[in-house]
């Protein structure tokens, strides 16, 4: 059996790291002078800074020095074509110069041709509504949730990730200091500036323990809207098949929506997202990244009788002067955005699912390719480790457990090991954020799988 090994010498990775990117360095220092910590997100740091990227194409990032990475974080797994596309670029330029326009600020044909064509690849999606981003996705099927049931408390998994908002950012990255109970976790705030009140409303969940999972849920039936979960936890910790197909059962039975946050694997475990893969029709679904072509977006769907709920009505308008129309606005669930269904955004989407269609299979191919030769690597250095995913999305976890099932099995990994692989493999122009999964895209090919084995072999080689 393999087993995690000490380093055989303390590398120079990150020395090297910093030599060949002096450049971010530098604008990295004046953009904290213009940003909180010099970025727009916090996902986008890292230390000692992150790499400054100034170029896409295909495959690669090219970075403000000047070096070339093979890239495998691709805006966290929205390029699915890769960058730069030119059949989506296409479609971008196509849609500009017939419309005329940007934006209308009406509805418009490509609102309805893409959701024709979710509600064809989607089944469980009877009738669709676009938002901005995948977290206004999540955030309007949480809405239409409680407008529905009438319920106001959520179920969510630990280690589970749907947005930056107060009632879903609990127990994604615990403590287990903090996180009680593996059976019965806590509800964990993971930011500052959230009302403790979300502690109390939204109850976290044991991933892939449906014995537990339906205790807690049976004890707030009544309470509780719906349970929303990622079916592959943080892109690459699957959902076992009994787990999701009790999980569908006990949530009929105790009258509680399920909801799929398929944002990440939306067309990374197939053109019909997990669902289709599980063989699972939830209530509701979120989607995001890879539809958007590369640009902003999200799309909730769902059975009729729970879209309607957001259907505007003859006296629906919230912001008409008159007081008779104000009042009735309690009665209707509001949602709006005023780029919501944007042209420009659609074009490229729908791009983007028509080249998917032709192929997606050789981009799983080539992951399961990359996957058993990283596999392969390690073994033969009698080092543990799996490379855990589905479909087009996996992760490097650096363990000695045989099965790796949610969170806490998650916290065995040797991060500090893997950390260290990561700027080995940046220095040698394999791209992801330390610690990050690695997404697959159609321009990854055979040149690619090669030079990314040979990186590994490398590092591999100094390190054990």
């Amino acid at each position: 059996m393999e087993v995690l090994k000490v380093i055989k010498q303390k590398s120079n990775y990150l020395n090297e790291f910093k030599s060949k990117t002096t450049k971010s360095k530098e604008f990295f220092l004046e953009a904290k002078d213009v940003m909180p910590g010099g970025v727009t997100a916090n996902i986008k740091s890292f230390d000692p800074y992150p790499v400054i990227m100034e170029k896409g194409k295909g495959a690669y990032l090219y970075d403000k020095d000047g070096n070339e990475y093979v890239d495998y974080l691709l805006s966290y797994g929205a390029l699915m074509l890769g960058h730069g596309h030119p059949q989506v670029i296409r479609a971008i330029q196509e849609q500009l110069e017939t419309d005329g326009t940007m934006l209308f600020g009406t509805p418009h044909q490509l609102e309805m041709d893409m959701g024709k064509k979710i509600k064809e690849l989607y089944p469980s999606m009877d009738k669709v509504r676009y938002t901005n981003s995948g977290t206004e996705a999540t955030l309007l099927a949480l809405r239409l949730a409680y407008a529905y049931t009438g319920k106001y408390k959520i179920a969510k998994f630990e280690g589970h990730y749907h947005g930056g908002y107060d009632q879903v950012l609990l127990s994604v990255n615990p403590s287990l200091e903090e996180a009680g109970e593996q059976h019965e976790p806590n509800s964990v705030l993971e930011s500052k500036g959230i009302d403790p009140y979300y502690a109390e409303q939204t109850v976290t969940l044991p991933f892939n323990d449906l014995e537990h999972t339906y205790s807690i849920l049976k004890k707030q039936k009544d309470e509780i809207a719906a349970v929303i979960l990622e079916p592959i936890q943080g892109g690459f910790i699957p959902a076992e098949r009994e787990f999701l197909k009790g999980l569908r059962k006990i949530t009929e039975e105790l009258d509680i929506l399920l909801i799929f946050d398929e944002v990440k694997t939306g067309f990374r475990l197939g053109l019909g997202g997990a669902q289709g893969y599980y063989e699972i029709d939830p209530d509701i679904t979120a989607l995001g990244k890879v539809v958007g072509g590369g640009f902003p977006v999200g799309i909730v769907g769902g059975k009729e009788d729970i879209m309607m709920v957001s259907a505007p009505t003859a006296s629906s308008d919230v912001f008409d002067s008159s007081q008779s129309k104000r009042s009735s606005a309690k009665d209707v669930l509001f949602h709006s955005g005023t780029y919501n269904g944007h042209p420009t955004i659609l074009a490229a989407g729908l791009k983007t699912i028509e080249v998917l269609e032709q192929e997606i299979e050789q981009v799983f191919t080539i992951t399961e390719r990359l996957k058993h030769g990283i596999e392969d690597l390690f073994k033969r250095r009698g080092v543990a480790m799996q490379c855990i995913g589905q479909g087009s999305i996996f992760n490097v976890v650096m363990t000695e457990k045989e099965k790796v099932m949610n969170y806490r099995d998650l916290q065995d990994a040797n991060f500090s090991l893997r950390k260290e692989l990561d700027f080995g493999l940046l220095s040698k122009g394999i791209y992801t954020k330390p610690l990050n999964r690695y997404s697959l895209a159609t321009v990854h090919g055979e040149k690619e799988l090669n030079q990314t084995l040979e990186a590994y072999d490398a590092v591999l080689s100094e390190m054990f």
